[in-house]
């Protein structure tokens, strides 16, 4: 399905095989720019996505395209410029940016490409850290049994700089599916790692996103990583278009 303005009929219309009442994340009329004046960069323009629960997209296209402030508008982490981002129905980017944050750490998750872990904390703690914001009582033993299942037992101690990069990511990727969130959102999840380490990263990926059944947005040059994806959205022009 195009997912662009040219195809307006089909963009006031839920997908076939999604019905409203599932989606999880839709995106009406998505804009994106930047500057003042003459100097204005669109970034996206009339954009429309409907995710719907459980299911996994890869959003690919060129460096430069947009695809990383797509996925942060979707999570929250900036506003569009106009259009909407609601999310299991509910308005999120007309949010402000505590309650942005408020719905982020109670039912998302994110793994960045430069994992974004805190160099101060071992990888026990920055697992730990998004459940102790929000107050968890057993933040310690759901991350400590995260780092199992991501093979990482005898790491809980270390500090990020004792860790490689594959290490590193599994921690990143502890810290976002340890709190069991509804949607995840995965920012070149393998761009930092060599071929063989990412291979891994992916296994663990989705056998951790089948056994949560959340749903998986991820953005990547990884032709590999994409295809395991049940559907794979080409960004290209401001806009979203099937591969």
């Amino acid at each position: 399905m195009l997912l662009s303005e040219s195809n307006n009929l089909m963009l006031n219309q839920p997908r076939s095989s999604t019905q409203t009442s599932n989606l999880v994340i839709l995106a009406t009329n998505l804009a994106k720019s930047v500057g003042e004046g003459d100097a204005i960069i669109e970034i996206l323009r009339n954009l429309h996505l409907e995710v719907a629960q459980g299911e996994s997209v890869a959003i690919v296209g060129s460096s430069g395209s947009g695809k990383s402030t797509l996925l942060g508008l979707l999570a929250g982490l900036d506003i569009p410029t106009s259009g909407s981002v609601t999310v299991e129905g509910a308005p999120f980017s007309s949010l402000n940016e505590d309650a942005r944050a408020a719905v982020r750490g109670q039912r998302m998750g994110f793994v960045f490409q430069s994992f974004q872990l805190l160099g101060t904390m071992t990888a026990l703690e920055n697992v730990m850290l998004p459940m102790q914001l929000a107050n968890r009582k057993d933040a310690s033993e759901v991350a400590i049994a995260t780092l199992e299942k991501v093979g990482l037992a005898d790491r809980i101690t270390h500090y990020p700089k004792q860790l490689s990069g594959g290490e590193q990511q599994r921690v990143a990727i502890a810290r976002a599916f340890a709190p069991q969130p509804a949607i995840l959102f995965a920012d070149e999840p393998t761009g930092n790692l060599d071929v063989t380490t990412g291979e891994r990263i992916i296994e663990l990926l989705f056998s951790l996103n089948k056994a949560s059944n959340s749903t998986l947005i991820l953005v990547t040059h990884d032709t590999h990583l994409a295809q395991r994806c049940q559907r794979v959205l080409t960004l290209r022009d401001g806009q979203l278009h099937a591969s």
